[in-house]
């Protein structure tokens, strides 16, 4: 039988869900989820999880939030004056906003209030702070 380890490339069905049972992310109706363990391309909680399971296996996993997207963190929560977003951006509570990071990065960034003279932006992940669970079912290994 075969069974995903680090370095394995794997493709998985999943569904995740929030502590009040809403679900934030699905491969239903989508083609299965491909990833190499060990690559850095999921949380870390979610590639431990894979990591050991059989082609066929499934199962239901809670993932803290220091596997997850880590605590959230206020100093990522910005108040930009609004003479310093560009004319052409009609900034939106909920809209999501790219901007220049302090060494040239692109950050996302998420419009959370609006003032008279500031727009309110949160740099935090969106699921920030969140313990997640995991439905997952491994598809295949290669």
């Amino acid at each position: 039988m075969t069974v995903a380890e680090n370095g394995n490339t794997v493709k998985i069905h999943y569904k995740g869900t929030l502590n009040d049972g809403s679900v934030f992310d699905s491969s239903e109706g989508r083609d299965p989820l491909e990833f190499k363990i060990g690559g850095g391309q999921v949380i870390v909680g979610f590639e431990e999880a894979v990591s050991g399971m059989s082609v066929g296996e499934k199962k239901n996993v809670k993932i803290p939030v220091d596997k997850a997207y880590g605590p959230r963190n206020e100093e990522l929560v910005i108040a930009a004056p609004k003479e310093h977003v560009p004319d052409d951006i009609n900034p939106e509570v909920g809209q999501k906003l790219q901007m220049g990071g302090p060494n040239g990065e692109v950050v996302m960034v998420t419009v959370v209030e609006i003032t008279d003279t500031h727009v309110m932006l949160d740099a935090n992940p969106p699921l920030a702070g969140e313990e997640l669970t995991f439905d997952i079912e491994l598809v295949e290994v290669s």
